[in-house]
C-alpha cells in the first residue's frame, strides 16, 4: 500500500536563506521557520507558548524563488513533507531536527508589510508576485 504525507506550517523565518549547488548540479535553498503555539494553562490560567523550529529545504525553481523573496522576520506558509533527523549537537548531546522538503510556499508578510512597505510572493506553479497596490484587478469586483 502506498503512503502519502503533507505538512503545512505557518511561522516566521528565522534567518535569511542560504543557497548552494548540490554535487548533482541541483540548486537548494535552506532557511529556518519558527512555529509558535500559544495557549492558556488550564490549571493556572497562565499564558504559555511553545516554539518549534523547522529547517526548510527548497529545490530547483522553488530554490531560486525562495532565495529571492524569503527574508528573516517575514511570515511564510510552507507546504511539504516533514522528516526528523537525529544528530549530536555542539554539547555532544543527542538532538533532533525537523526538516520540511518544500513543495510550495506562500509569503504572508512581515512587520514591514504591515506598515505598507512590502509585497509578497506565492511560490510554486501558477503563482505570481503581488504588488503593493492591493488585490489584482480581477478580484476587486467579487461580490463576497
Amino acid at each position: 500500500m502506498a503512503g502519502w504525507q503533507q505538512t503545512i506550517i505557518v511561522g516566521n523565518v528565522g534567518n535569511d536563506p542560504e543557497s548552494k549547488m548540490l554535487p548533482s548540479g541541483q540548486n537548494v535553498t535552506n532557511f529556518n521557520v519558527a512555529v509558535t503555539r500559544k495557549w492558556n494553562d488550564r490549571d493556572s490560567n497562565e499564558r504559555k507558548e511553545e516554539t518549534t523550529w523547522f529547517r526548510v529545504a527548497c529545490y530547483r525553481n522553488l530554490a531560486d524563488i525562495a532565495s529571492q523573496y524569503v527574508r528573516k522576520g517575514s511570515q511564510v506558509m510552507v507546504v511539504g513533507r516533514v522528516s526528523a533527523r537525529a544528530y549530536i549537537d555542539k554539547n555532544q548531546q543527542p538532538a533532533v531536527s525537523l526538516e520540511l522538503n518544500a513543495d510550495n510556499f506562500q509569503m504572508l508578510g512581515s512587520r514591514a508589510d504591515a506598515m505598507g512597505d512590502g509585497g509578497g510572493y506565492s511560490g510554486g506553479s501558477g503563482a505570481r508576485q503581488s504588488s503593493n497596490s492591493g488585490p489584482d484587478e480581477e478580484f476587486r469586483n467579487i461580490p463576497f
